[in-house]
Parts: structure tokens; sequence; C-alpha cells
């Protein structure tokens, strides 16, 4: 591993009052998707729904969480980081209200979509508020941090909603997602300060929301970051997405130890990112991208391999899945770092760019390995290799490319 860098200086000091706030901004994404995977069934039979329509309510979410980061990441830029999260909160409350509401499951597929679309907002604009305070690698150490914070939700958030169907019906989650808003909204209002630079607003009010997003789709380098994040991203959804039918339908396991199993892919992207932060004291954000992508490359021909095969069971399959989806850390926060350092100014848009793209990337990519889900973790494993491949080519040839603008 080398760096281009000369001696690197020392981290800055690790705010972890703004860590942890900013940390459970950017859960609300893992919160809403993970805590109600243990109430899918009881979902299907309460509104008389197929499994492929209360299944839908994840893609859906997840498109809402694509399309609504372009709307909070120009509009931070323009009016500042604490009003769009607050919007966003309060959108986040109401339409989880509705979704605990919901009568049918059409009603729980359009709410789960505004679900998103107010969801998002905390993750986009706490990325640009980390860009606000902090240069290319400390931006890239810090968002490991955040990782490690939002990184608890796939743990606990199954195991949450587990014990409230014991004592409730699914309705409660939504209540609990409601709460969950309400808490952060009341956080962000009284605790955080506004982060904005004058450089920034001078910048955004300059031009509208469509001229920043054409200049900025226009770097090469920032958008092989963008693809490189978005196309790695999409391997942890595809896992996420699929994670029900492999680990319970194909291998039979029961809830808990699905619970458990999912939770231990968690702390294994929670070790891999403090283990990024270790790496970013000695070396620079690029340079750990490039052996990074390699090895994730390499697992993920493994995976690929034993999916094929079938040898070994889930006994090869899961310990290969566990380790390629650790590499997720080692890649996302310094992707984000890398595109969020082309254009600082534009700091906002760059973050909803990169969220969007991750969470439209992860939509297409669960959708494709679901479509062509043949009852093996075939499908899963080759839609994994090839994201990782792409990803891999997006750094290799746009970002990190020796004619590459530093």
């Amino acid at each position: 591993m080398t760096d281009r860098n000369e001696t690197l200086p020392p981290p800055a000091p690790t705010p972890w009052g703004l860590v942890i706030l900013l940390g459970a901004m950017t859960a609300f994404a893992p919160m809403s998707i993970d805590m109600y995977l243990p109430a899918q069934v009881a979902i299907a039979e309460s509104l008389g729904a197929s499994q492929a329509q209360v299944e839908l309510t994840l893609s859906t979410f997840l498109a809402g969480m694509a399309i609504g980061q372009f709307f909070y990441g120009s509009a931070s830029d323009r009016f500042g980081r604490r009003g769009p999260i607050l919007v966003g909160c309060a959108v986040y409350v109401v339409a989880s209200v509705i979704c605990a509401l919901a009568s049918d499951v059409n009603a729980l597929i359009g709410a789960r979509f505004l679900q998103a679309l107010g969801g998002c907002a905390g993750g986009v604009i706490a990325r640009a508020i980390v860009r606000d305070n902090f240069d290319h690698r400390d931006t890239a150490r810090i968002l490991s941090l955040l990782m490690l914070v939002m990184g608890l939700a796939p743990i606990l958030a199954p195991a949450a909603g587990s014990l409230v169907l014991m004592v409730a019906d699914w309705r409660a989650i939504f209540w609990c997602l409601a709460a969950f808003g309400v808490a952060v909204a009341l956080a962000v209002a009284f605790r955080l300060r506004e982060s904005r630079s004058a450089e920034t607003a001078a910048q955004a009010a300059s031009e509208n929301p469509f001229q920043a997003y054409a200049a900025l789709l226009v770097q090469p380098r920032l958008i092989g970051y963008l693809l490189a994040g978005a196309l790695n991203g999409a391997v942890l959804f595809t896992y996420i997405s699929a994670s029900p039918g492999l680990i319970m339908g194909i291998y039979g396991f029961e809830p808990t130890p699905y619970a458990v199993i999912f939770g231990l892919n968690a702390f294994g992207v929670i070790g891999a990112n403090q283990v990024n932060r270790m790496l970013l004291r000695r070396h620079s954000p690029d340079a750990v991208l490039k052996t990074a992508s390699l090895v994730a490359i390499g697992f993920g021909v493994l995976l690929a391999l034993a999916a094929v095969s079938g040898l070994g069971g889930p006994w090869l399959l899961l310990p290969l899945l566990f380790v390629t989806l650790a590499t997720y850390a080692l890649m996302q926060g310094n992707t984000t770092a890398g595109a969020l350092s082309c254009d600082p100014r534009r700091a906002g848009s760059i973050s909803a760019l990169s969220g969007g793209l991750s969470f439209g990337a992860g939509a297409l990519a669960s959708a494709a390995a679901g479509t062509i889900h043949n009852g093996t973790p075939i499908p899963m494993a080759v839609v994994m290799l090839l994201c990782l491949l792409g990803s891999g080519a997006a750094l290799r040839f746009l970002a990190l490319r020796p004619d590459a603008a530093r």
C-alpha cells in the first residue's frame, strides 16, 4: 500500500458529541430497513398481501431514499444544514405514523416512500457537515466513525423489531420509528450548530440546483468516486434484500439464528471501519482504496465460486459473505471523502449525488438479484461480483487514474 502523500499530519481531535449526533442522523435508513424485516410475514398476513407486495415496501423505500437526497443536498447548500434536516425529520415522523395506521398494503407502500423522502435528509446532510469541518483525510476518518455509530442499527434493529413483535403487533414498530424521528429532531434543534461556509452559501446563491449538478457531473474524478462507492454499496443492499431468503429460505435457519448471523455481518462491517481508521493514520484514503478494491474483488470471486459449486454449503459461503461485506467499510468512507474533496463548495450537492446513486444502485442490484432468483445463492453472489468489478473499474479508470486532477 503506497501513498502519493508526503509525511501525513496528525489527525484532528475527534468531536465525539458531533459524531454521535451525525451517526443518529445517518441511522434513519438502517433503522427503517432492518427493524421491520422480522415483521414482513406478519405484515403480509395482517394486510392480506403477498410476500412480493410486502417486499415492494423495501424497494419503494430505497427508491425514495435515492430520489429525496437530490432535494436535500442542494437545499442544504442554499439554505444551510439545520433547516432541511428538521424538515426531513418532520416528514419522516408523519410518514411513520401513516405506516403504523395503514389499512392495506398499497397505503403502506406509499407511506414507506414518503418515510424515505424524509429520512434521507439525515444522511445526505450529515456527510456535508463532516466535509464542512474536516479535510480530505479527516473526513474519511470521521465518516468511518459515523459508520461505527450507525452500524449498531443493523445489529440492534432486527432484534428490537423481534422484541416489539413479542409484545405488540407490527404497527408498533412504526410507532417506535416515529419516536426515533422525534428524538433526532430534538437533538438537531438543540445541539447542532450551523456549519455551512460562506463560500458554499455564495456558490449556491450564484447557481440553481440544476446548474450545480451539471457542473459536478462533468468531473471525471468525481464520477469515479461516486460510481465506485455506489456500486460497492449495492453489494450491501443486495445482501440485505436477499438475506432472509438465503439464510432462512435456502439454508433453513430459524428467525433467531438469522438475526444472529445478520448481527455478526454488521459487526464485521463495524470492525473493518475501525481498521480503516487505523490505516488512515499512515496512509491516504486513495492508497487504502487501491488495495481495498482489489481485496474486495478477490473475495467476491471466491464467494461466486462457492455459490456456483455449492462446496461446503452455508459453512463456506456465509464466512466468505462475512469478509466480502466487511470490505464495504474500507471503501465507503474513503470514496465519499474523495468525492467531497473534489468540490467542497458544493458539498451538499455532492453528498446528494453520493447517497442518491448508492440507493439507486442498491435498488437496481437487489431487484436484479430478486428477478433472477432461482432458489440458490448464485444470483446474489453473481450480482455482488459484478458490482465489485464495476466499482474497481470506476476507481482505476476515473477516480485514481494517474492523470486525474488532484
